[in-house]
């Protein structure tokens, strides 16, 4: 798993294999998006930038989506769980991210962590049974592919977000920075 920096942060290993480097990495982008996220009340995480309609609940909303999907689903082929095995994704494809304005910051948290929580026993699953090699139970794409290409993808997803989240914290009370304060 991914080490604590000096900034009591979680880092990716300097030197270390591909599969504590891979957790490590996602591991901070996740810290990372917690920090920006954290401490608003319910204006804040539906505050926007510029014409982009992106908030931090949506974020957060649709983060704990991908990491259901992708881990729990995908990788270990278990059913969709609540809240998204009731949303008719087909007639509302962005439905995770505008439904985040009616929950409260609270429940926006606990859905995401929660997530995650699922995701990390996922991954510790996944790899005790066949390692970063193992292919996804579920299929949504063309090919099956392995949790290593999950974990890269996963870890794009969480970079392109956090920096979403980045602009959108700046406009709410101008905290900047890649990491918080200790």
């Amino acid at each position: 798993m991914s080490q604590v920096g000096e900034q009591g942060r979680p880092e990716p290993p300097v030197a270390g294999d591909e599969t504590a480097t891979l957790l490590g990495s996602l591991e901070r982008q996740r810290a990372t998006l917690a920090w920006k996220c954290g401490g608003l009340e319910a204006a804040g995480l539906r505050a926007t930038v510029g014409a982009s309609s992106i908030t931090l609940g949506g974020l957060l909303k649709h983060l704990a989506k991908v990491e259901d999907d992708y881990f729990s689903r995908s990788l270990l082929g278990r059913d969709q769980r609540p809240p998204w095995d009731t949303v008719d994704w087909d007639a509302d494809p962005d439905w995770d991210w505008h439904s985040a304005a009616e929950d409260t910051p609270e429940q926006l948290m606990a859905l995401w962590q929660d997530a995650v929580a699922r995701s990390r026993s996922a991954v510790t699953e996944a790899l005790a049974g066949g390692g970063l090699e193992q292919l996804v139970r579920y299929i949504p794409w063309s090919e099956s592919p392995s949790l290593r290409r999950i974990l890269i993808d996963m870890i794009e997803e969480y970079a392109r977000h956090v920096g979403h989240a980045d602009l959108i914290r700046e406009s709410v009370d101008g905290l900047v920075g890649e990491d918080p304060p200790y």
